[in-house]
């Protein structure tokens, strides 16, 4: 399906929106602090807190350039305040209030007069009317001044980046690391919002597009900060529809509790407040839109807040990290605790599910035995090692040759991590008391390394064999992005002879795009690896991940006619000979100017010739002018395509010779690439002429690799060829076939007098060569 990287709108569908949405305004705060924003109305929203620290603070956000949607979605930037008022009513609690020292202050972020970067800190008591809890606040632009009196420097309107509010707790001590006595909780309401004077009023984005077949993935962790209104309008207005994948995440919805000195995940596995009811208001939207969500929890933990005796280690006890920044531990399947509060995590996501009347559908995201980059597999915590036999053998390189007892240890290491996601599952399915729907997530380029033949046994252990869970989800972006097509397809054959679910009951994640610069090929492949799970008949489709989609405007565009409905061909031969007199005559198409001096100027349309034939004089009896009457009548005269042999041009070897596997090069092997396309070259050099094979004679193709004979590969629909390993980086692949042409009749009528064809006259049978997708 087409695609398009929508680096800003052009021409598309606006709409207009109040400056100071409630939808638009953002949070943010450092660790270990806790807030989000849901909107509660058209004109209000709240904000939650949970501050752990002294110095806590976290900040309401509004930002005069959208960062954080969809170019086509996204408001105007606007940095002129001037003669413009912002108002609200403010009710807080568990917060300083509007009077107090450290009380919330806006921040006003931009450049003075002279064109200067600064800030300006502006109280906002010295702005409100009513008590310090519950007030109505007049924001005038061009009359903000900060210092605690109002009495410093005026505020330039005209030049305003962003401006937040500070939130902070009692007994807020700046700067200070300390914890407090106790964890406070607290709220800040803002409402009957309104923006009055000039500019009230930003040009948003409304490009509705059309719903099409790919669901999208989001994560709290991406978008803690964001409202759940905003995130359902980019998702509907971008056209996903049906289940939305929502990782919960590993860093922010889990509560902290104070041990020692340190801050960990609370070992009862409650949610902090902010994310219970961020999520309470992204599952109502979410029901509200007629979608569902997949709530996704997976085996990793931010490292800082995760219980030493949770996380999985190696055999000289190092722990479990992943290569983010920071990292987080893995938790081991074998320690009680750990999933004990996983299992607890489940329970109360799913009854958030339930309460907002949405159906429980439950993903168990990348469970797994760690492996470092060096290929120590964790299966040594202290609990993996009473679980799983205290003379385990120590596996110092899942990478070398393994004994019978390592391989022994890994089969006993995949029990023991079938178990703990079977455990879970079954929280999931009591809390969810009724229908529950299981989903299973494995990522095949860790799991089915070729470095570690190994480590699917106790990655993709056999207990997850089909029924275990209700659908297989797979995502293998690091080969999907780095074209590794053979390892891919070698993958999908090996998870479905060991897991045996059925490709409905299979989903498929596409993405993901790390690094903007690398947004165009990657995009490509990601797109195209949609198209092909689909072909393979995967049940569902997801994209990995909403902010990436975001930031480089992947827009999945409607379906054409032509992606919807396959042009009609009927892959059978034209059922005549063709006799010496059938015409063909190639031809292209070439624009010619001609300038005021006589010279030319040439611009060559096609890429390819295209073929015109004419084979009526092939025809010589009745018995074939019936053939010919019967078999024009079956195409529905020019609607349906067939295949015809061109008696001057059909083989791969010259025109008509005897075909070779060393006739074309048809690619260079780069050690990841499967497939290459039959293709056919006429001249010799960069001016040769290429033209797609994609109709061959499938008895007829041979393959060579490097010279020889390759035997281990396939034929795909439009001439394609796939090797079950990918060839040797700079290996030329060639290959030789004899092939048809795909034409239609040029018309919708055939004209044939009895009189002419009895005098010896030929009919005109006019064929055209169809220009097939590639």
């Amino acid at each position: 399906m087409a695609f398009w990287l929508a680096q800003r709108r052009d021409g598309q569908q606006t709409d207009f929106i109040q400056r100071f949405d409630p939808r638009f305004w953002t949070v943010d705060f450092p660790r270990p602090e806790m807030a989000s924003v849901v909107t509660t109305g058209a004109d209000s929203l709240r904000v939650e807190v949970e501050f752990h620290r002294q110095g806590a603070l976290a900040g309401l956000i509004w930002d005069s350039a959208d960062r954080w949607s969809h170019p086509l979605l996204a408001y105007d930037t606007d940095r002129d305040y001037a003669r413009t008022t912002l108002r609200f009513r403010w009710r807080c609690a568990g917060v300083l209030p509007l009077d107090a020292v450290n009380g919330p202050t806006l921040t006003v972020e931009g450049r003075d007069a002279a064109g200067q970067p600064r800030a300006w800190y502006v109280r906002l008591w010295n702005y409100a009317t009513g008590s310090p809890e519950d007030a109505r606040i007049a924001l005038p632009f061009s009359a903000l001044a900060d210092g605690w009196e109002g009495d410093g420097d005026p505020v330039h309107p005209a030049d305003i980046d962003r401006m937040f509010i500070s939130l902070t707790p009692p007994g807020h001590v700046r700067g200070s690391t300390a914890l407090l006595a106790a964890r406070v909780n607290g709220w800040v309401e803002l409402s009957e919002i309104a923006c009055e004077g000039d500019r009230p009023l930003l040009t948003i984005g409304d490009a509705l597009l059309p719903p099409h077949d790919v669901g999208m993935a989001t994560a709290y962790d991406d978008c803690y900060n964001q409202t759940p209104a905003r995130l359902l309008r980019t998702l509907r207005w971008l056209g996903y529809r049906g289940s939305i994948l929502h990782y919960v995440g590993m860093s922010h919805f889990f509560r902290l509790a104070p041990q020692g000195a340190a801050l960990l995940a609370e070992g009862a596995g409650t949610l902090c407040r902010p994310a219970e009811e961020w999520h309470r208001s992204f599952f109502t939207a979410a029901r509200d839109a007629g979608m569902e969500v997949i709530c996704s929890l997976s085996y990793e933990l931010f490292a800082e807040h995760c219980p030493e005796d949770w996380q999985q280690r190696t055999h000289d006890g190092e722990a479990a990290r992943t290569g983010w920044d920071p990292p987080s531990a893995l938790l081991s399947p074998a320690n009680a605790g750990a999933m004990a509060w996983l299992q607890a995590v489940a329970r109360r996501f799913t009854a958030l599910l339930r309460e907002a009347g949405l159906p429980v559908h439950f993903q168990i995201g990348e469970p797994w035995w760690w492996v470092t980059g060096d290929g120590r597999i964790c299966l040594y915590d202290a609990a993996a090692r009473a679980a799983l036999g205290p003379d385990a053998p120590a596996i110092t390189d899942m990478r070398g040759l393994l004994d019978s007892a390592q391989i022994a240890l890994l089969d006993r290491a995949g029990d023991c991590l079938a178990q703990s996601t079977a455990a879970l599952a079954a929280a999931v399915r009591a809390e969810a008391g009724g229908p529950a729907r299981l989903h299973l997530l494995t990522f095949t380029p860790t799991i089915l390394a070729a470095d570690m033949p190994e480590l699917h046994r106790a990655n993709l252990p056999p207990g997850w064999a089909w029924p275990a869970f209700d659908r297989l989800q797979l995502e293998d972006y690091d080969w999907l992005t780095a074209g590794a097509e053979a390892a891919r397809r070698a993958a999908y054959r090996f998870v479905q002879d060991r897991l045996s679910y059925p490709l409905e009951a299979q989903d498929y994640l596409a993405g993901f795009v790390l690094n903007a610069a690398d947004a165009d090929p990657f995009w490509r492949r990601i797109d195209a690896g949609l198209e092909e799970a689909a072909a393979r008949g995967v049940g569902r489709l997801f994209l990995w991940a909403l902010p990436q989609v975001c930031r480089d405007g992947y827009t999945r565009l409607a379906p054409t006619q032509d992606d919807e409905t396959m042009q009609a061909f009927d892959d059978v031969p034209y059922p005549l000979a063709l006799g010496r007199e059938t015409g063909v005559s190639p031809e292209f198409s070439t624009t010619i100017a001609v300038t005021a001096s006589g010279h030319e100027r040439r611009n060559s349309l096609w890429a390819d010739a295209r073929l015109r034939f004419d084979v009526g004089p092939g025809i010589r009896s009745e018995e074939e002018l019936a053939v010919l009457i019967a078999f024009f009548r079956a195409r529905r005269g020019a609607a349906r395509g067939f295949r015809l042999s061109d008696p001057f041009d059909f083989s791969s070897n010259g025109m008509i010779g005897a075909s070779t596997m060393l006739d074309q090069r048809i690619g260079t092997g780069d050690g990841l690439t499967a497939s290459f396309r039959l293709v056919k070259l006429y001249g010799e050099g960069e001016e040769a002429q290429q033209r797609i094979i994609t109709r061959p004679r499938p008895g007829t193709i041979r393959i060579a690799v490097g010279g020889q004979p390759a035997l281990a590969w396939t034929l795909h629909d439009g001439g394609w060829i796939t090797f079950s390993a990918a060839p040797p980086a700079g290996a030329a692949i060639t290959a030789g076939f004899l092939f048809d042409v795909p034409v239609r009749f040029e018309e919708d009528r055939l004209d044939i007098t009895a009189a002419a064809f009895a005098a010896g006259e030929a009919p005109s049978v006019p064929l055209i060569e169809l220009r097939e997708a590639v």
